[in-house]
């Protein structure tokens, strides 16, 4: 029968080759994973499960002119800093494009 340091020294070594047999086997998981993500054009949101629409998502769409100089025909969408033909306009209701 082996002794109590023996057994701790084979329990040493049996460890140290089941972490080398994961780590390889890991890597060839992860690389066929990989391939097969590329095959199937699948993406990490995808894969998560989130849902993703087309690439219109982030897109900012130009907002339309509300109002017009009459004297130089600028515009302005009324966001944003007011330009200088606008800015200090006690009313602004004759400026609005109609």
């Amino acid at each position: 029968m082996a002794t109590y340091r023996e057994l701790l020294a084979q329990r040493e070594k049996l460890d140290a080759e089941i972490q080398q047999a994961r780590n390889t086997e890991r890597a060839a998981v992860i690389a066929e994973i990989r391939q097969k993500l590329l095959d199937h054009q699948i993406g990490l949101d995808e894969l998560a499960g989130r849902r993703v629409k087309p690439a219109e998502v982030n897109v900012r769409r130009p907002v339309a002119p509300r109002y017009r100089d009459p004297a130089s025909g600028k515009e302005w969408s009324g966001r944003g800093k007011p330009p200088a033909w606008i800015k200090n306009a006690p009313d602004r209701h004759k400026f609005l494009i109609r």
